[in-house]
């Protein structure tokens, strides 16, 4: 085939002109679909390529092999910084977890001494008033405040309910299945006071949740994923322990908002509730904070 035919696609240029008659038209040579398939197994330009120069091919490769090296030395510039900053964020961790512990212990040596110093002030406060009449009618006066700022350590009957939240393996990754959107957490601060108020709605005479008593400037409040009482995190199961009659609390209790809330997340989300009368609770003290009052100016 002539170098002519293949421009034209393997077709002749004489193709489709009558070359026994005198003057015949000249007619434009129309090529075959079927014998360009089956003369022409490569596209034009994949048969350039096949002809390009053997040093062009060269080039190319020696530019691939280069940037090949540029990549592989990027990523080994990473990997070698990456090796030498590792000890310094370890260490620097080290060193901000030992601070933390340090500091926590130091809180809870400071927590002791606080205590103490309370119970010897205590101590000497009712050897004092307890020799006469007026300093007995004093110290009952005392006692029956203290009781009702949660500042006295408190142990009877009573009820106990557990709030717990539902198994991680079950799938909440659908929206409608959130109650906080983007977060899996079920039990918010909201369920902990309603619950709260509705026991003591039901007769308790002193409520805890989570070892933390319930008094006066102590709040329920959640920051981010967790969950603070009187600033202290507790995690779930959520332990609310209630001091009072238990079969009355417990009849009162069982059809409260509060309880009510709750059966509704164990339906909903599986959040775990539990409700169990008790003859021996025991719920600390209380942290006594200074009230201060503002009073406006006379009128």
């Amino acid at each position: 085939m002539s170098d002519d035919e293949r421009a034209l696609g393997g077709y002749s240029s004489e193709a489709g002109r009558n070359a026994h008659e005198a003057d015949a038209p000249t007619l434009i040579p129309v090529p075959s679909l079927l014998r360009s398939l089956l003369s022409d197994h490569l596209d034009p330009g994949y048969a350039a390529a096949r002809t390009r120069p053997q040093r062009g091919r060269l080039a190319d490769w020696s530019w691939q092999l280069c940037a090949g090296l540029v990549v592989a030395a990027v990523f080994a510039a990473a990997v070698a910084q990456a090796q030498s900053v590792a000890p310094a964020a370890v260490e620097t961790q080290h060193v901000l977890a030992d601070g933390v512990r340090s500091a926590e212990q130091s809180t809870r040596d400071a927590t002791g001494r606080r205590d103490a110093l309370a119970t010897e002030v205590e101590d000497e406060r009712r050897t004092r008033l307890e020799g006469d009449a007026e300093g007995r009618g004093l110290l009952a006066g005392l006692d029956t405040a203290e009781f009702a700022a949660g500042a006295t350590g408190v142990r009877g009957p009573g009820l106990a309910v557990v709030v717990t939240e539902p198994d991680t393996a079950r799938d909440l990754s659908d929206v409608s299945k959130q109650r906080v959107e983007g977060s899996r957490q079920i039990i918010l601060d909201r369920d902990l006071q309603l619950a709260v108020n509705s026991l003591w709605a039901a007769g308790a005479e002193a409520v805890s949740v989570g070892g933390v008593r319930i008094g006066p400037n102590v709040t329920i409040r959640q920051a981010g994923g967790g969950m603070l009482v009187d600033n202290q995190p507790i995690v779930s199961p959520y332990e609310i322990l209630a001091v009072g009659p238990p079969k009355g609390m417990h009849d009162v209790f069982e059809h409260s908002p509060g309880l009510a809330r709750l059966r509704l997340l164990e339906t909903s989300y599986g959040v775990g509730v539990t409700v169990t009368e008790s003859d021996g609770l025991t719920l600390p003290a209380s942290t006594v904070r200074d009230v201060i009052f503002a009073k406006g100016p006379p009128q």
